[in-house]
C-alpha cells in the first residue's frame, strides 16, 4: 500500500484490495484441498494466500474489489493445481512450491491485471480488457512471454554455472542424513 510513497485513498485502496486478495486466495486453495484430498490444509491455506498477495501485486492499484476477490480465488485454483501438477504429474521436487505459489501467481496477476485494470480507480493507469482496452491485456501478455523466457534463460546460465563449479546435487547419503546436519552443522 505504501509503494507510491504516500498515504492517500489509493494506498488505502490497495492494501483493501491486497488483504481481501490473500484471504480469497487462501480460503479457495483450502477448499481446493478439501474437495480433492478430502481434508483442509492449513499450510495450504497460508501458500493459497501468498498466491493471492503474489496475484494482487501488479494490480493493487489498478483493479476494484471485486476483482481482487477474483483474482485471489484464480489464485487460489490455479497455484493449487500448479503443486498438483508439478509434484504428482511432473514429479518435480519444487522446494516450498515457489514456482507454483510465486511463478503461476505472478502470471496469473500479471495477465488479471491486463482484465481487470480500471481507470476509475487510477488515472495513471489503464483501462483492462473488461473496460474496453484490449490493448492492455495484449500488453500483458507480451510482459509476460518475455519475463518467462529472460527468467528461464537466466535460470538456464546460472544453474549451468553451479553445476560446473560446486554442483546441484549433494551425494545420496547426505541428504539421506539431512541437509541441515551435512550442509550446515546443525543437529
Amino acid at each position: 500500500a505504501g509503494s507510491a510513497l504516500a498515504a492517500n485513498g489509493l494506498a488505502a485502496h490497495a492494501l483493501v484490495v491486497t488483504h481481501i486478495a490473500a484471504a480469497m486466495g487462501g480460503l479457495t486453495w483450502m477448499t481446493a484441498s478439501w474437495l480433492r484430498h478430502g481434508r483442509p490444509s492449513v499450510l495450504g491455506m497460508a501458500a493459497g494466500a501468498v498466491g493471492g498477495l503474489v496475484a494482487i501485486t501488479p494490480a493493487a492499484g489498478f483493479v476494484s474489489v471485486p476483482a481482487a476477490i477474483v483474482i485471489g480465488f484464480g489464485a487460489g485454483v490455479f497455484c493449487f493445481f500448479a503443486v498438483d501438477l508439478l509434484k504428482k504429474v511432473i514429479r518435480i521436487d519444487d522446494a516450498l512450491d515457489v514456482f507454483a505459489v510465486h511463478g503461476v501467481g505472478g502470471i496469473w496477476g500479471a495477465l488479471a491485471t491486463g482484465l481487470f485494470a480500471e481507470r476509475a480507480i487510477n488515472s495513471l493507469g489503464n483501462d483492462g480488457l473488461f473496460f474496453g482496452n484490449p490493448e492492455q491485456f495484449l500488453k500483458q501478455i507480451v510482459a509476460v512471454a518475455v519475463v518467462a523466457v529472460f527468467a528461464a534463460a537466466m535460470t538456464g546460465i546460472i544453474l549451468k554455472a553451479i553445476d560446473l563449479t560446486i554442483g546441484l546435487r549433494v551425494p545420496e547419503d547426505e541428504e539421506v542424513l539431512g541437509l541441515d546436519t551435512t550442509q550446515h552443522g546443525e543437529l
